[in-house]
């Protein structure tokens, strides 16, 4: 019996990557960081592309990181790509962080981080406001419109409330990929 399995296969869908976009990855992606990833755009100019890896959980929390930072809940840390892993980096709703990057609407990259300290100390929940990444992913001038171009990629609009959910992203690689509909709906 012969299966064809190129109905699982992505095909472009002609969304230009742009800094708020998400990719998605193609379903056989067989790489331990990008399979089945979901990857925010921060950045995305001729110079080159950074993003965060939204549904990789780290085997750690932020309260073991950081002595100083006195939370009642655990706060995970997320993977955000193989590059400054020894970096921390964190994606926020809060409008009033001073050098915060905006990126996109309600969405900003980083800022002063004894602002985002002290609302935590204030007892304030950062459940869907403030998630955080050990690392980021990049690409080189060209590199990611060539990967997208060979269907490792498809791009889509950013759906800020599910990028924000840690709970949601358990299935977020799936439940992307299933709003794009057609062949990608099906039950993967």
């Amino acid at each position: 019996m012969y299966i064809n399995t190129d109905i699982f296969k992505i095909e472009t869908n002609h969304v230009v990557p742009a800094q708020g976009k998400v990719l998605i990855s193609e379903p056989f992606l067989c790489d331990h960081m990008f399979g089945r990833s979901v990857i925010l755009l921060v950045d995305h100019t001729q110079n080159g592309t950074m993003g965060l890896v939204m549904n990789k959980p780290l085997p750690l929390f932020l309260n073991d990181l950081l002595n100083e930072i006195d939370c009642r809940e655990n706060i995970p840390i997320y993977k955000g790509g193989p590059i400054s892993t020894d970096t921390l980096f964190y994606v926020h709703t809060l409008e009033n962080i001073a050098d915060s990057l905006p990126i996109t609407d309600g969405i900003y990259l980083n800022g002063d981080f004894s602002a985002i300290k002290q609302f935590m100390a204030e007892g304030n929940s950062i459940k869907g406001k403030i998630r955080f990444f050990l690392g980021y992913s990049g690409w080189e001038p060209g590199q990611l419109n060539q990967e997208i171009t060979e269907n490792t990629w498809l791009v889509d609009k950013a759906d800020i409330p599910s990028l924000m959910d840690e709970k949601a992203s358990r299935n977020l690689w799936k439940n992307t990929l299933g709003k794009l509909g057609g062949k990608y709906e099906i039950g993967i």
